[in-house]
């Protein structure tokens, strides 16, 4: 598995005796505290936007690590060949039946439409997942923004004291050309937060402020001989990283607040608890969270392990459907369940599916999305797509307007290349409301 990781890097030649004097006094000390995440892939650097005063529409992913078997989730051949061991059960949608791992979610399906007629042409893991976070294939040295980076810039608010755009259970695909500060904030651990927020003990506001101020004049110093967008970048990360200390909003990271009956009903796993996070960070005003749940590429005992992973989905999609419509935040919330592709209709002999970008499944809620259907189909083979075919373009043209993004809009590429949010698609009317 790789995704794209951001880090930063401060270089360029020493200037003058009082920066020499100020990294000799420790340097390395008051970056520790002002930012202590900022090596880990540039993790606060997302962290600049936030929602505007219109409140614009939010945006949940949740990824799908490895790329699921659309017959063995959203779009079941029961009785054929190609079945499985699985049984498809009826959900509150009339005429749409799902795999029986998912009962909790078949009771939310009159808030879904499931896309069973996806087609893709990357059948590789890396290339799949920047595929389907960003929109294109990877093309030389030229790297193209996520969806979570593009809702940060388009929808965000500079002022806003959170990150923008959050990445739990795995560090996501990050901003490309569009700047550090809207790549994804990564959380690994759900149950433990956001580490490291608060000052030393014996450094009060005083002295942090000081070395704030010590490290600003770091930075004129590093801007008079660069030329590059390096001190803009580093001033984004170390603004967001004090903001966020100073922050009271940060409380919307602990899950551990939450009534035992809530963290119980998402499951007692960390893609659970990364789901009851995800709406937390929206409810607070974040703009785009991503929540991953690794483990889909079953080459081998492809049943057990998906009837695994479906144990921790179900509870987990599910509740985070139903609190998002207890709480008026459904129709403002756009939910994605997705991975890279999907896998063989056909079983190999070893109980497993391999790679399969042909034709597979996606499901979207809320947010405006045209629940109660399943959109296209697949033959009864479930090798095929039938009807309503839908490529990687015209789905992303479909997500941006449904986030009420212009799915034309263009940002210039380093290399003088425009580059829009979907490249030439178009959106899918059946599936807006």
């Amino acid at each position: 598995m790789s995704y794209e990781h951001r880090q930063l890097t401060c270089a360029g030649p020493a200037a003058g005796i009082a920066r020499r004097s100020f990294i000799a006094g420790g340097l390395g000390g008051l970056l520790s505290l002002a930012i202590p995440q900022w090596q880990a892939r540039a993790a606060l650097a997302s962290a600049t936007e936030g929602r505007k005063s219109t409140k614009p529409k939010a945006c949940i992913l949740l990824w799908m690590n490895g790329g699921p078997s659309h017959i063995d989730t959203f779009d079941p051949k029961p009785g054929t060949a190609n079945g499985g061991e699985f049984k498809a059960i009826r959900t509150s949608a009339r005429d749409v039946q799902i795999c029986e791992h998912l009962p909790q979610v078949a009771e939310q399906a009159k808030h879904l439409a499931i896309v069973r007629s996806m087609t893709s042409k990357e059948g590789n893991h890396d290339r799949g997942q920047y595929l389907m976070h960003t929109g294109y294939s990877p093309s030389g040295t030229l790297k193209h923004p996520s969806l979570g980076s593009w809702v940060s810039s388009e929808l965000g608010n500079p002022d806003f004291d959170l990150p923008n755009f959050v990445s739990i259970r795995g560090p996501s695909v990050g901003s490309g050309f569009l700047g550090v500060q809207h790549n994804p904030f990564a959380i690994q651990n759900p149950s433990r937060g956001v580490r490291n927020l608060a000052a030393p003990k014996d450094v009060d506001q005083t002295r942090f402020a000081a070395r704030l101020e010590a490290l600003q004049m770091l930075q004129d110093d590093f801007r008079t001989v660069s030329r590059s967008a390096a001190p803009a970048n580093h001033d984004a990360v170390y603004r967001k990283a004090t903001q966020m200390m100073r922050s009271p909003l940060v409380k919307a990271f602990d899950i551990a607040t939450e009534p035992a009956a809530v963290q119980k009903a998402y499951g007692d796993s960390d893609f659970g608890r990364g789901c009851l996070m995800a709406r937390r960070l929206i409810e607070t005003g974040v703009q785009f969270v991503e929540v991953t749940l690794d483990g889909w590429d079953t080459h081998i005992d492809n049943f057990t392990k998906t009837s695994l992973l479906m144990r921790d989905l179900d509870p987990a999609m599910a509740t985070l459907l139903r609190e998002l419509e207890e709480r008026k935040l459904l129709d403002e919330t756009l939910v994605v369940w997705m991975g890279e592709f999907g896998r063989t209709p056909t079983i190999s002999r070893v109980d497993g599916r391999d790679h399969y970008p042909n034709a597979w499944s996606t499901v979207l809620a809320g947010g405006g999305v045209r629940g109660g259907q399943a959109y296209g189909a697949t033959d009864e083979t479930g090798a095929k797509v039938v009807s309503d075919a839908v490529t990687v373009p015209n789905y992303f043209a479909t997500l941006a307007t449904l986030l009420g993004m212009d799915p034309a809009k263009e940002a210039m590429s380093p290399v003088g290349r425009p580059i829009a949010i979907s490249d030439g698609g178009e959106p899918i009317r059946r599936l807006l409301t």
